[in-house]
C-alpha cells in the first residue's frame, strides 16, 4: 500500500483510483461496507482501490483541548486498511488550508485535479468542505459536472443500532468489548511500542509490557483478558494474556496506561511494537491494602483470563 499525503504533488501512478472518503476511525463493519463498494468499482474500472482520509482527525484539529476520542492512531488505521487490500491511502494533512476549502473547491482541487479519482464512495451522513456544508446531494452534482462517479453507501445497522465509531466508544466505556467487536468485526486493539515502566510487576512476579494510551479513547478502567501480537523482533508472534488499564490506584498512578502480562512468555520486548486485543472485561481496578492481597488478586485474574481465552 502506498501512502500519499499531498494532493498538490501526486505521482501519476497514484492517480485515478476508486476511493472511499471518511475518517475510518476503528475501521468498523460500516466502514468495511463502504470499502467493499469501492473495491467493486475498482474492479469494474480496472483501477487501484483507494481511501481518502485525514490526519489529524478534523475533530482533533478543531477541538485541541477535547478529551481523547480516537479508537486507533494513524499507524494502526493504515495497518488495518492495508490488511483489507487498500492500495492507495490518501492521508491528507488536515490543516488551515485544507479546512478552508469550500465544498466545490474540495471536489475540484482534491478529488479531480489532485487525485484524479474515477469514482468515490461515501456514507449517507458524509459532509465535506468548509463548515461541513457539503452534502451527498452536492457531491453527486459535482461528480456529474466534473466527471467522477459517486456512490452513496447506506448506514450499516443491526437490531442493536447503527455501526458507528461513537457507539463503539460507548461500548468500550461501558466495559463491553464484545459489543465493540460485534460492530468492528474484530477485537478492539490498542497498538504501540512497549515503553519502560516502574518494574513493579517484575517485583510482584508478573512482569508486564507497558503501552501508553495517550490520544486514544480510554476503555473502562480495569482488568481484561487479552490477545497479544508482538509485531516485530525475535519474539514476534501471537500470545494470550491479562491486562490492566487505568491509573494503578494501589501505587497512586497519575496517568492511565495499559499493562499486559503475557502468559508463558520470557524475553525482552522493550521497544517492540505490539498489538493488544481486548476480549473480555473482568473487573474494575481496585486499591489493595497490601502487596499480598494484590498478588492474590492477580493470580485469580490470570486464572480467569486463561479460562476465557481457552477456546479462542
Amino acid at each position: 500500500m502506498r501512502i500519499i499525503r499531498d494532493y498538490q504533488y501526486v505521482n501519476p501512478n497514484d492517480r485515478g483510483a476508486s476511493a472511499a472518503i471518511g475518517n475510518f476511525d476503528g475501521v468498523h463493519l460500516g466502514h468495511q461496507s463502504v470499502i467493499d463498494l469501492a473495491r467493486r468499482k475498482a474492479i469494474d474500472l480496472n483501477c487501484p482501490l483507494g481511501i481518502v482520509t485525514f490526519e489529524p482527525h478534523p475533530r482533533e484539529y478543531f477541538a485541541t483541548d477535547a478529551p481523547s476520542f480516537r479508537l486507533m492512531n494513524a499507524e494502526a488505521r493504515a495497518h488495518r486498511l492495508e490488511k483489507l487490500g487498500v492500495e492507495r491511502l490518501y492521508e491528507l494533512n488536515f490543516n488551515a488550508a485544507l479546512s478552508s476549502l469550500t465544498a466545490e473547491e474540495f471536489a475540484r482541487d482534491v478529488i479531480v485535479e489532485g487525485f484524479g479519482l474515477k469514482h468515490i464512495i461515501v456514507g449517507s451522513d458524509f459532509c465535506f468542505g468548509k463548515g461541513r456544508v457539503g452534502t451527498t446531494e452536492m457531491l453527486v452534482e459535482f461528480g456529474k459536472k466534473m466527471g467522477f462517479g459517486v456512490t452513496i453507501a447506506p448506514l450499516v445497522t443491526d437490531a442493536q443500532g447503527e455501526y458507528s465509531s461513537t457507539n463503539i466508544r460507548n461500548a468500550l466505556t461501558a466495559g463491553c468489548p464484545e459489543d465493540a467487536q460485534r460492530m468492528l468485526g474484530h477485537w478492539h486493539r490498542i497498538d504501540g511500542k512497549v515503553v519502560g515502566g516502574d518494574q513493579r510487576g517484575r517485583d510482584l512476579g508478573y512482569p508486564t509490557a507497558n503501552l501508553a494510551i495517550d490520544g486514544l479513547h480510554p476503555p473502562k478502567f480495569g482488568v481484561y483478558a487479552v490477545l497479544v501480537d508482538v509485531l516485530d523482533g525475535p519474539h514476534k508472534g501471537h500470545y494470550h494474556g491479562a491486562a490492566s488499564i487505568g491509573l494503578r490506584p494501589t501505587f497512586g498512578g497519575e496517568f492511565p496506561n495499559l499493562e499486559v502480562y503475557i502468559f508463558d512468555f520470557s524475553g525482552d520486548i522493550y521497544g517492540a511494537d505490539i498489538s493488544v486485543a481486548l476480549v473480555a472485561y473482568q473487573r474494575p481496578e481496585l486499591k489493595f491494602d497490601s502487596l499480598d492481597e494484590l498478588i492474590k488478586q492477580i493470580d485469580e485474574d490470570c486464572v480467569e483470563s486463561r479460562r476465557i481465552l481457552a477456546d479462542i
